[in-house]
């Protein structure tokens, strides 16, 4: 097979963009398939070969429906479940919000029947990428998560995981050889570096061991190239910032409002609670001794 690589000049569309993410792997092609196939392998520990996709792309006329975020939701061939997605900026929520998803993803498996029992229920992953900021306080990139007693230390040994990978903590990455690196850390460093190009011959030296991330570098590279398919994904990303920041200011503004309201009606509050201690016969000296009394006495 002839080796891939991207020139120094290629202009490349950032793959951390979740629609872009998933275009890259849920094209109805040999090299998505693979590519997708290596990265769940990569990150669970074990080989797994995807054998269908979960047709889950909201309609491009839908603007409710566009405000998702574009999971892959896939079976493989052994019936394992698995949900991966790109977070490019993850929410405050984003983990009970994964707990939330990885117990949909497990409970949903059909065992009603006769001839069905609680072990027939197959394993399920939901692998969340984590582009920008810092969910765990630790310097680990790649978390798994399953149900554990802390204080015995003894594990569930469960169907249901929940797989991280934080593109903030790569530090290490930069200056590791490559043929030093563990699969999940060649992922990791062609998601957060494909579009740095002062990277370029450390990911063109990942692409000639990593089958998997060679085979997503052909899909990402026709991208790039097809400007119809490029300006399409930028657009849905656009319209994704657009309304996050409509929210953001939208909420802003309301704060400022509550502070202006909540300001007004302090003084209001003042100006009735000085009248009142005015008609019990107190001077305005006397009262605002107090005040200033009780300023400090809350200082204190």
């Amino acid at each position: 097979m002839k080796k891939f690589f991207f020139e120094e000049d290629d202009d490349l569309i950032d793959i951390r963009y979740d629609n872009v993410f998933k275009a890259v792997f849920t094209k109805d092609t040999q090299h998505s398939n693979i590519a997708l196939s290596k990265l769940i392998s990569a990150l669970i520990g074990k080989e797994l070969w995807v054998e269908n996709l979960k047709v889950n792309e909201p309609p491009i006329d839908s603007l409710k429906d566009r405000q998702i975020r574009f999971d892959i939701n896939c079976r493989a061939e052994n019936g394992e479940l698995v949900n991966v997605e790109m977070s490019l900026n993850p929410d405050r929520f984003e983990l009970v919000r994964l707990e939330f998803f990885a117990g949909k993803l497990f409970t949903g498996q059909d065992i009603r029947g006769s001839d069905k029992s609680y072990s027939d229920l197959e394993e399920a992953y939901q692998i969340t990428i984590l582009a920008r900021g810092r969910v765990f306080p630790d310097e680990v990139f790649l978390h798994s998560f399953e149900y554990y007693d802390p204080v015995h230390t003894v594990s569930l040994n469960g169907k249901s995981r929940i797989i991280t990978l934080e593109l903030t903590k790569l530090d290490a990455l930069v200056k590791k050889p490559v043929g030093e690196m563990s699969a999940p850390e060649t992922w990791a460093f062609y998601f957060a570096y494909l579009t740095d190009k002062k990277k370029r011959n450390k990911i063109n030296e990942i692409l000639e061991l990593e089958e998997g991330i060679a085979m997503a570098s052909k899909v990402i590279m026709n991208i790039s190239k097809d400007e119809v398919e490029r300006a399409r994904l930028l657009s849905e990303y656009k319209y994704e910032l657009d309304t996050q920041s409509k929210l953001v200011d939208a909420k802003r503004e309301g704060r400022q409002e509550g502070r202006q309201e909540g300001r007004q009606e302090m003084k209001q509050e003042m100006t009735q609670e000085f009248i009142d201690l005015l008609k019990s016969g107190k001077s305005p000296e006397e009262i605002i001794r107090e005040y200033e009394s009780d300023k400090r006495e809350m200082r204190s």
